[in-house]
């Protein structure tokens, strides 16, 4: 699967890192989320995700869409193996979505915590935080 510039597949430790820049809003992350759909459907394997949110400036979504996919995804991850979703999220309004996201996930095989700190997050997806960082 060929992927978008901003969506990296770590194959080796099973991590999915997305980094969007500048804007967020529904057509990133339907293109996102349609990444992580192919790439389930594809290696039939788990694989934890990491959302890197530190090159964001600006937020272009709505609690009814983050609602509507949170519950989308919860829907079609059912009957798989656990998953984790790290957030980096330093922007007020992203960490209140991703909180959103991660109250409307809670349990189901996803898993989504919100951090302000790559080390933290990279402790808990129990991978080194060289992997969570963009190469320069």
């Amino acid at each position: 699967m060929k992927l978008p510039p901003d969506v990296e597949f770590h194959e080796d430790i099973r991590l999915l890192v997305y980094r969007p820049r500048g804007s967020i809003d529904e057509p990133a992350i339907n293109k996102v989320i349609g990444v992580i759909e192919g790439l389930e459907a594809e290696t039939q394997e788990p694989f934890n995700r990491f959302s890197d949110t530190s090159e964001t400036h600006e937020v272009e979504l709505n609690f009814r869409y983050v609602i509507h996919v949170s519950l989308h995804r919860r829907l079609t991850h059912a009957g798989h193996a656990p998953v984790k979703s790290a957030i980096l999220a330093t922007d007020s309004t992203l960490i209140h979505y991703a909180r959103l996201l991660a109250l409307l996930t809670q349990g189901s095989s996803i898993k989504v915590q919100v951090f302000q700190d790559r080390n933290e997050a990279a402790g808990w997806l129990h991978v080194p935080v060289e992997r969570l960082t963009q190469k320069a």
